[in-house]
């Protein structure tokens, strides 16, 4: 039995490992590249960038560690998994009181894609949906996710919360792949008078942000399992549709429809803003985050990171596109090539006020037949 305190003590080992291969070694590798490289680098692509690293001891001790470091994050002798596996009999009562509240919609016949059920995202084992206590492994799990962030991690979702409401608050928003409510509660708590709607594919995770809403008093947010491709409201209900690291996890296909779907629920003028991962600035760097998608259990990263945004929006009849940049932290952002972190971006439109017809053979929305919605 893990007994809190060797949990906390494991997790913070790794943490602290973590750390290191953030900083230290992730910076003597680009240092050995950019020596290697010379003046070509700027003229390199990934596969220029392979040939560079892939043979390097360092660089394998870098994928190595990346990979290894995740899975005992999880499922080693101190892993997230395995305590609350050992502990569900006492965390699992803390949910009863949303199970039959208003604040939460489950749907336990909700058909879940293959592509969300495939994959243990994340290393995660049994993915985020697949047992009662997931909800808390997610969450537990969540908090060392960005280590160069440390106790900031959570200021990422507010700055993410204010960047939007500096273009005005909005009325009734739609949180897509909610996940267990981090990037909810930002939203819920800076606009009182907004009517929040979250919607996530995973019962467990929606379970514990409707805790989480309930036990500070949120009166404006509702959780609701749902699909993000197929929400099943009605069109125009929302002034304001956002996610928060869901793009990349779900493939260019099903990223299609969620698009068209985030312009159907719109109303004419509303707000498209998501938080991901996609401004990639050199060959290094794409390199770099394409390794972290296939160590990371994270197979769309490449493939929607190679998605021309600005032509899929346009053609789901966004205008005002804006793919930018985003810093989670005071002091971090795509300047910093000395640390290895995710290449946060903001993508940005609004409806226009003439959007197009819908695709020829474009089916329904009437609630739910297959995507991916689980995101913190």
């Amino acid at each position: 039995m893990i007994n809190p305190r060797s949990l906390e003590a494991g997790q913070r080992f790794l943490l602290a490992a973590k750390k290191w291969w953030t900083a230290d070694l992730y910076q003597h590798l680009r240092k050995q590249y950019e020596a290697e490289a010379g003046k070509s680098a700027a003229r390199h692509d990934v596969a220029d960038v392979a040939k560079v690293l892939e043979d390097l001891t360092e660089y394998r001790y870098f994928a190595w560690l990346e990979r290894h470091l995740q899975r005992m994050k999880y499922s080693g002798t101190y892993g997230l998994a395995r305590y609350y596996d050992q502990t569900r009999d006492s965390v699992l009562p803390a949910l009863d009181k949303v199970k039959d509240d208003d604040i939460l919609e489950l749907q336990p016949d909700l058909p879940l894609p293959r592509y969300y059920t495939g994959v243990d995202i994340h290393q995660h084992p049994g993915g985020v949906w697949s047992d009662e206590v997931a909800g808390f492994v997610y969450e537990h799990g969540a908090r060392s996710t960005t280590p160069m962030l440390g106790s900031a991690h959570a200021d990422l979702h507010t700055r993410f919360t204010d960047l939007v409401g500096k273009q005005g608050a909005p009325t009734r928003i739609l949180d897509l792949g909610c996940g267990f409510g981090k990037s909810t509660q930002p939203f819920y708590s800076a606009f009182p008078k907004a009517t929040v709607e979250a919607i996530d594919l995973s019962a467990p995770c929606l379970q514990l942000a409707a805790h989480t809403a309930k036990a500070v008093g949120a009166k404006n947010i509702r959780f609701r399992q749902r699909d993000a491709i197929d929400t099943g409201y009605s069109p125009a209900s929302f002034d304001l549709v956002t996610s928060t690291m869901l793009l990349h996890e779900t493939p260019p296909a099903p990223l299609e429809t969620l698009i068209e779907e985030a312009a159907r629920v719109l109303e004419p003028g509303g707000r498209m803003v998501h938080l991901d991962f996609h401004f990639l600035p050199d060959a290094f760097a794409r390199f770099m985050f394409y390794g972290h998608g296939r160590r990371n259990n994270e197979p769309y990263m490449q493939p929607v990171a190679e998605v021309d945004l600005q032509k899929l929006l346009k053609r789901h009849g966004f205008e005002d596109i804006k793919v930018e940049p985003f810093s989670e932290a005071e002091g971090l952002g795509a300047h910093r090539t000395d640390v290895w972190r995710l290449p946060w971006t903001v993508i940005s439109a609004r409806k226009s006020r003439s959007a197009p017809k819908r695709r020829a053979g474009t089916a329904s929305r009437k609630g739910g037949k297959q995507s991916r919605a689980s995101r913190a």
